[in-house]
């Protein structure tokens, strides 16, 4: 089956609002075995929503819509789709009582008519109720062509999707598998990873296809899958996992999309019972959040100072001015002192502290810019490494956050 993802609304072409529904929706469909041939934004303008669904008719199994659904006047898919379907609005009883019960007793106030006329839907179409709003999804086939619609609130939108549309689909049609396998790797770059593992790739068998999915300091290979008979799919997935392992083992970190390397990080303090705190210039605090994402990170996670200004690496830290004086406050001395103060005023295990010159001018550093010195304390030392990732600023600041989760996962694999 193959699927294209339609959003509307002009917000999104202008940039107000950033498309995060297209993301969900083919996620939840490749899940179920269906292929997304295409995305699209189209504006909110009936003739060119006509145009959209007259290109798409015949040419995928599915057409998924989001946007237009609610009861404004700029909000036009319910009409447009009886244009396109030649049909007419009528009141759906079973979604009126619900847009009622949820205005009149969740929200406090008598339902205006704008409120009722969101029960007005074709007539032909098929309801999937939307149970956490007002909107309610549908269903319309034409020839060979399902046409969905779905509000354009992501979370109203979520609901329908796995409440409503992927029972629906896998009851109704056959599909064929698509099985996924992402392994993470940290600490080389996208072209080095690909001359070490270039034969391996050469030899995966026709059915099995590798992405690389490059990040500043990591790599994603997605293994992708496809065929009808799921058990040798997964054998020759596994099979090939391990052979890669055998290859680059030695910067692979974890697996899948939720197996981060915060992840693996979190997972692996909490069975040693070991805590970790940061000490963050450059950074942020990007490293404490990207490390709090995680759920359960209390266990194992202290606290954070953003010592973004000179003076708060000396009163917070205890960072010696006279070490800055010496040798300016982007540098190895002080990077470890910052390590050491964190690591005792959070009474850790592991600590990590980051100073640098991320740019685009050198602030109170003398250093280059893109120059970055990260330290780590563990129980029994303090390695500090000097790092220079140029530019621009955000690209400073990602590599060193992925930089240090290199540096740390090295640390605790000697203990695990």
């Amino acid at each position: 089956m193959k699927a294209t993802i339609v959003t509307i609304g002009d917000e999104i072409l202008i940039g107000q609002i950033v498309d995060t529904n297209s993301g969900f929706i083919a996620k939840s469909l490749d899940r179920i075995g269906i292929q997304i041939d295409e995305m699209l934004s189209i504006s909110d303008d009936k003739q060119h929503i006509l145009d959209t669904f007259a290109a798409l008719q015949n040419k995928v199994d599915l057409v998924v819509i989001t946007g237009g659904l609610g009861p404004t006047k700029d909000d036009i898919t319910k009409k447009t789709f009886c244009d396109y379907f030649d049909d007419t609005l009528i009141v759906n009883k079973e979604v009126e009582a619900h847009v009622i019960e949820l205005i009149e007793s969740v929200m406090k106030r008598p339902a205006s008519q704008m409120n009722r006329d969101q029960a007005l839907v074709p007539s032909k179409c098929q309801i999937l109720f939307n149970k956490v709003g007002t909107a309610p999804g549908m269903w319309m086939k034409k020839e060979n062509t399902v046409y969905i619609s779905l509000p354009g609130v992501p979370y109203e939108m979520k609901y329908i999707v796995e409440n409503e549309i992927i029972p629906k689909v896998v009851k109704e049609y056959q599909r064929p598998y698509i099985l996924h396998k992402t392994i993470m790797t940290y600490g080389q770059g996208e072209s080095l990873v690909a001359e070490r593992i270039e034969d391996w790739e050469d030899n995966l068998p026709d059915f099995i296809k590798l992405a690389y999915l490059p990040a500043p300091g990591r790599v994603r290979l997605r293994l992708t899958a496809r065929g009808t008979d799921k058990e040798l799919l997964e054998k020759a997935i596994a099979e090939n996992v391990v052979s890669l392992t055998k290859i680059i083992g030695d910067i692979i970190v974890g697996f899948d999309e939720d197996e981060t390397i915060e992840v693996v990080l979190g997972r692996q303090l909490k069975q040693l019972g070991k805590t970790i705190a940061t000490a963050e210039s450059c950074t942020g605090g990007k490293i404490a959040q990207t490390l709090t994402s995680v759920a359960g990170a209390s266990n194992y996670f202290r606290g954070s100072v953003v010592s973004y200004a000179t003076d708060t690496k000396v009163s917070v830290l205890g960072v010696s001015q006279q070490t800055i004086d010496a040798n300016s406050v982007v540098s190895a001395p002080v990077a470890k002192e910052m390590a050491l103060g964190i690591q005792k005023l959070m009474k850790t295990d592991y600590a990590v502290a980051t100073t640098g010159n991320a740019g685009p001018s050198k602030g109170d550093a003398d250093a280059t810019v893109g120059t970055v010195f990260i330290a780590l304390a563990t129980p029994n030392e303090v390695i500090v490494e000097e790092f220079n990732f140029g530019q621009p600023r955000e690209k400073v600041i990602d590599r060193t956050v992925n930089k240090a989760f290199e540096m740390l996962q090295k640390e605790i694999l000697k203990n695990v």
